[in-house]
């Protein structure tokens, strides 16, 4: 490389396009120049900028910085001056663009966990699990899950009547009874809802599903001992 005006070989010293030879002899002149002493602090951090900025990027820059006409005997501060601009634009650009991806990715982590929560923490295994069919199709279970308050109950039904308010009611042994849960009937006729009774398992004598006039459809009767 070879160059009559030694500021013209400031931009190539400073990303290391120099030969050895040309390096010292820019170095020499370095030191007895105040100008080019100032301008390399200023443009200390280009080659960093430089690496940080991705290829494609790059390659951009550089197509449209070989657009722009250039002058027979370039203004050796002009030059990389407009090139941190325009570099500094794009950066700005490139910050917003991960910023929009990290937080879309966050978001995509969120609704994932979201999403993977049942999966991750599936519905505890009933103690004790009860079906019944009666002679209009009516299918009704019952889960039983034992808990420290009482007992939950996961009720599934099918072929139930389409339109009213249904109900889950629990016996004990003595008689009493309590209502565990109710819903709006479905048009398909199915459901699937959890319900709870302070009635420890062991003390549940019974469970019915009733209609909204409260007459019994389906009973399911519990078995101890």
């Amino acid at each position: 490389m070879s160059a009559t005006d030694p500021h013209q070989l400031l931009g190539a010293y400073l990303l290391g396009g120099l030969e050895p030879d040309e390096a010292a002899a820019f170095e020499q002149h370095l030191a007895r120049c105040t100008d080019c002493r100032q301008e390399l602090d200023e443009l200390a951090s280009l080659p960093a900028l430089l690496d940080a900025l991705p290829v494609s990027d790059a390659v951009a820059l550089g197509t449209a910085a070989g657009r722009e006409p250039v002058p027979s005997v370039p203004a050796p501060a002009a030059v990389p001056r407009r090139l941190l601009d325009e570099l500094s634009t794009r950066r700005r650009k490139v910050r917003l663009r991960w910023t929009a991806a990290v937080a879309a990715a966050a978001a995509a982590c969120l609704a994932l966990g979201i999403l993977a929560a049942p999966l991750v923490n599936p519905p505890p295994k009933p103690d004790a699990s009860y079906s019944v069919q009666a002679g209009d199709g009516l299918q009704f279970t019952v889960g039983m899950v034992k808990k420290t308050w009482g007992t939950e109950l996961a009720v599934e039904g099918r072929s139930l009547p389409v339109d009213g308010t249904l109900s889950l009611w629990v016996k004990d042994s003595g008689g009493g009874e309590e209502r565990a849960c109710a819903w709006t009937a479905t048009p398909s006729g199915r459901v699937r809802i959890t319900g709870a009774t302070p009635l420890q398992l062991t003390n549940i004598a019974s469970v019915e599903m009733r209609d909204g006039q409260q007459q019994t459809m389906a009973v399911i009767a519990v078995p101890h001992g």
